[in-house]
């Protein structure tokens, strides 16, 4: 997948461009339809798969205090696009100059001058331009002028529920992450360097963790105990994921740690990803650290427990 961060003059590189516009924030199960109709177009043509998207979320510029935090890292987007068929993402810084072009000056020089786009998919809500003025039916109005297919995907629905990152992450605030990976098409999850941490799970008590350092614009499940699979070099481990400030120990900054099951291997300095499949219990503050390990303990047998369920 080829990686730019302009539009100008990619006509004269790539033809046939099927350019599908969005935020795309989780790459959830709506992303995922209409990811699927731009390759499906793309194949009709013989043309070049393509996303237009922007970094940072446009609300990140225009309205910081209530730009909401991301579902998935721009990482972590880049390596579910390439998986899903696309050809081209383009990630555009957003600022306010482009902030204050108007929606017809968006698909006259961007989609027309700079892309040469044979056809433009969108989601039904989508909005864009100068004040979010450009609609879908904006789109179609102008098609036949710069000569451009429209397709405009329709509300995917689970569960009687539109699919939408506002959904999802309300559910992974509410430590809700099975059902928020109904709507995802995957279980929610992070992905971060192992660091250093205060080394008490392997010297105290037992059982060492794996600190993730992750990204604060990262939006991660409310505190708890989670049941977590990580992977590590392709491979799958089952794990236990404490997300929280460690109440029993005092300590104030919020981490991600997890507990690798049947594992004991050095992992200092290795990316490792972690999804969350089911939460088992709250964060919780023992008196004494023996307290802790048994209730560790009733844990890691919870989570085999559950784990053997989720796969019959």
């Amino acid at each position: 997948m080829y990686l730019y961060q302009h539009w100008h003059n990619l006509k004269d590189k790539h033809k046939n461009l099927v350019v599908g516009l969005g935020n795309f924030d989780g790459l959830h199960l709506g992303h995922q339809k209409l990811i699927s109709e731009v390759v499906t177009m793309a194949e009709q043509i013989g043309g070049t798969t393509s996303i237009f998207t922007f970094h940072p979320h446009p609300l990140a510029v225009l309205n910081p205090d209530n730009s909401p935090p991301l579902l998935l890292s721009q990482e972590s987007k880049q390596k579910l696009l390439a998986g899903l068929g696309i050809d081209l993402l383009l990630m555009v810084p957003f600022d306010l100059a482009f902030a204050g072009m108007s929606p017809t000056d968006f698909v006259r020089n961007v989609l027309y001058g700079g892309l040469g786009a044979s056809a433009v998919v969108v989601g039904y809500n989508y909005t864009f331009g100068y004040r979010g003025r450009g609609t879908p039916e904006l789109l179609q109005n102008l098609s036949k002028t710069y000569g451009y297919q429209v397709k405009v995907i329709p509300p995917i629905m689970v569960d009687g529920k539109i699919v939408s990152s506002t959904l999802i992450r309300n559910l992974l605030l509410r430590g809700e992450v099975a059902e928020a990976a109904k709507f995802l098409g995957y279980y929610p999850f992070v992905e971060g360097p192992v660091v250093t941490g205060d080394k008490r799970g392997s010297s105290l008590l037992g059982f060492p963790t794996a600190n993730i350092d992750i990204d604060d614009s990262i939006l991660v499940p409310t505190n708890g105990v989670y049941l977590a699979k990580a992977q590590i070099h392709r491979e799958s481990y089952l794990g236990l994921a404490n997300i929280g400030v460690k109440p029993t120990f005092q300590v104030q900054k919020r981490n991600i740690e997890v507990h690798l099951l049947d594992f004991c291997q050095d992992l200092y300095g290795e990316t490792i990803k972690v999804s969350f499949i089911r939460k088992i219990r709250e964060e919780k503050r023992f008196q004494t650290p023996a307290e802790l390990i048994k209730q560790i303990e009733r844990d890691v047998l919870e989570a085999r427990v559950t784990w053997s369920k989720i796969k019959e």
